[in-house]
């Protein structure tokens, strides 16, 4: 009923004058859009099908990529104090750049397609998976340690069948906060003179509705 409320509000409001339809399409208008879309390539070219799988591509590679090398840094980081006391100065000095701020850069070195959005998607994704990684590791039961050093475990055979899978709940949840980034910085990822996506068909739609 709330939303149902909401939405009548909404087409209300644009029907009657009080918001100008220039600045606030109707809902029924964004519907009937929406279906227009899934099957017309008008303006952009595309339709909202192959936008979505053209925006997935890039999306889930720079998401991949950044399990791929986040968790094992950062569980690395947590459980090995020499290699948390190398790699830490970097890492703390990369961590506080937002990833739209690589757009420049990342053009000169990978100039313009797939790999560049897909290094955007990659850096914010990669910095949760390693702090999360890392705080997971670093959270393991002392007890369970002094069980396995008990039994005659190595530090390695420690790290591998006791540290990660205790780190795995908190572990989990960056690559969580990680997806959620990597759709939030898709868009941005996408104005790297792309041709193709989501973000490419929202740019397309702003100018033609401007114009």
């Amino acid at each position: 009923a709330g939303l149902l409320c909401f939405f009548l509000v909404w087409q209300l409001s644009v029907q009657t004058g009080l918001v100008s339809g220039r600045y606030l399409a109707k809902p029924t208008e964004i519907v009937s859009l929406f279906f227009y879309k899934l099957t017309n390539g008008s303006p952009d070219g595309a339709t909202i099908p192959s936008s979505l799988l053209a925006s997935l591509q890039v999306s889930l590679t720079g998401f991949l990529l950044a399990i791929v090398t986040g968790v094992p840094v950062g569980l690395l980081m947590g459980w090995y104090t020499g290699f948390n006391k190398f790699i830490t100065p970097l890492f703390e000095i990369l961590r506080p750049i937002p990833p739209i701020s690589w757009i420049p850069l990342t053009i000169l070195w990978l100039g313009i397609g797939i790999r560049a959005k897909a290094f955007i998607i990659f850096f914010s994704a990669f910095i949760p998976c390693v702090i999360n990684s890392s705080t997971g590791i670093k959270q393991t039961s002392q007890t369970l340690i002094n069980v396995a050093k008990t039994c005659g475990a190595s530090n390695f055979e420690i790290f591998i069948k006791v540290g990660i899978p205790s780190s795995l709940p908190i572990m989990f949840a960056g690559i969580r906060v990680a997806l959620g980034n990597a759709w939030a910085t898709l868009v941005a990822a996408e104005m790297l003179a792309a041709n193709s996506g989501l973000g490419y068909m929202i740019l397309m739609g702003r100018q033609v509705a401007g114009a």
